[in-house]
């Protein structure tokens, strides 16, 4: 599960559209859930592209 959080600024349905970008670009199933946007498998790089996209700075942690 690859999982976006640390968001500022943007409420759920910002979120909620972010998250449909993504299962979209991704081809997997996803959702937001607790603030966070949880997307099914390891996207990590394609999350990162897409949140770059939307003039986000993303930031890559765990393993």
């Amino acid at each position: 599960m690859t999982v976006a959080d640390g968001f500022v600024g943007i409420g759920l349905p910002e979120k909620e559209q972010l998250a449909k970008r993504i299962r979209a670009v991704c081809g997997t199933g996803g959702t937001v859930k607790e603030g966070r946007i949880e997307i099914q498998g390891d996207h990590r790089e394609t999350v990162a592209k897409v949140l770059s996209e939307a003039g986000f700075r993303p930031v890559m942690a765990g393993g």
